[in-house]
């Protein structure tokens, strides 16, 4: 009966063991792939979306400075052909 209990307890530190080896690979795989990807993403030329909105802004902003200097042009144009 004492050598079946030993082999149990063998076995179920065995298989313990395994668990943590498991565990340590997982942990090991999540750190590479969160590298490979954060390496991945510092390689393309991508923009915060606060950066993405303040260009946005200044191209809006220009945008309508063109469309009243037009329309400054057209009214000078306008008075000149009178």
């Amino acid at each position: 009966m004492q050598t079946k209990s030993r082999i149990l307890d063998d076995l179920s530190q065995l298989m313990t063991n395994a668990m943590g080896v498991a565990q340590g690979a997982k942990d090991e795989a999540e750190t590479a792939m969160k590298g490979m990807l954060d390496r991945w993403l510092a390689d393309r030329a991508f923009v915060t979306r606060e950066e993405f909105d303040a260009v946005r802004a200044m191209a809006q902003k220009a945008r309508e400075e063109n469309e009243a200097l037009k329309a400054r042009l057209d009214a000078l144009e306008a008075d000149r052909q009178s």
